[in-house]
C-alpha cells in the first residue's frame, strides 16, 4: 500500500469521496453530516492524501485542513473491503505527519457515533473526547476529538 498527497478531482478519487458520501448519508440526516466537498478540498489549506493498493487503486482517503491554531481530520475513509487492515492507521500517520511537518501543533476532529471502525482508530491513535470546537454545535450524533501533535505518530 501506498500513501501520498493528491488532488482530490481525480476521477478514481472524486468517486472514492463519493463513496464516502453515501455511506454517511445511510447513516446521519444532512445536518449531522459534516463533509466538505471536492472544492474545499482542493484547497492550498488543506492536505488531502490517498492510500492506493498494490495495484494502484484508491481504497481510502483522508484529509487536514490546516487552521490557526490546529489542522482539522475530515473525510476520513476506508472502503469497507479493505477496513481492518492498516489502511486507516497508515493514513491517520501520515496526514498528522504532514501537517506537523507544516507547523500544526494539534490535531481536531468531529465523526459520528454510528462509526465504531472510526471512533476505535482515533482513540487507538491518541485521540482522547471533547466538547464541539470551531463552528461546531453540539449534536447527539457527533464525537468531538483532539490530540496534540507531539503525540502523533
Amino acid at each position: 500500500m501506498r500513501v501520498a498527497l493528491e488532488d482530490p478531482r481525480r476521477q478514481d478519487v472524486h468517486a472514492l469521496v463519493d463513496e464516502l458520501d453515501a455511506y454517511q448519508a445511510a447513516l446521519y440526516p444532512p445536518q449531522s453530516n459534516h463533509g466538505i466537498d471536492i472544492d474545499a478540498l482542493s484547497q492550498p489549506e488543506v492536505l488531502f492524501a490517498v492510500a492506493r493498493d498494490e495495484a494502484g487503486a484508491a481504497v481510502g482517503c483522508g484529509a487536514v485542513v490546516l487552521g490557526a491554531g490546529f489542522g482539522e481530520l475530515k473525510r476520513m475513509f476506508v472502503r469497507p473491503g479493505r477496513r481492518g487492515l492498516g489502511v486507516g492507521k497508515s493514513l491517520l500517520a501520515f496526514l498528522e505527519a504532514e501537517a506537523a511537518r507544516r507547523g500544526c501543533t494539534h490535531f481536531m476532529l468531529e465523526t459520528g457515533i454510528r462509526q465504531p471502525e472510526a471512533l476505535g482508530l482515533y482513540e487507538r491513535g491518541g485521540y482522547v473526547r471533547r466538547g464541539p470546537f470551531g463552528a461546531y454545535a453540539e449534536d447527539p450524533l457527533s464525537v468531538f476529538m483532539h490530540k496534540p501533535a507531539n503525540s502523533a505518530g
